[in-house]
């Protein structure tokens, strides 16, 4: 599946398929329960950003300590 077949797919939904699908969720969890899965899939949303922001510094990082010792192999060589 292509990405960018995805926003036509959410687009096409009308108000009485979205309904729909609320109901069913409605259904299959239960009032109380859909405010504690919401909650759970904020906090493994605000993880998985935590977890993205963590690596890109790390390449970063050690993108620029690569970048220094080219400097240096550069600069020996000479």
């Amino acid at each position: 599946m292509q990405l960018g077949t995805i926003p036509l797919f959410i687009g096409g939904l009308g108000t009485t398929e979205v309904l729909f699908i609320f109901l069913v969720i409605l259904l299959l969890f239960g009032a109380k329960r859909i405010p504690e899965l919401a909650r759970s899939f904020g906090r493994g949303i605000r993880e998985f950003k935590e977890a993205t922001r963590e690596v890109k510094e790390q390449i970063e990082i050690e993108s620029k300590t690569i970048e220094k010792e080219t400097e240096e192999v550069k600069k020996a060589l000479k």
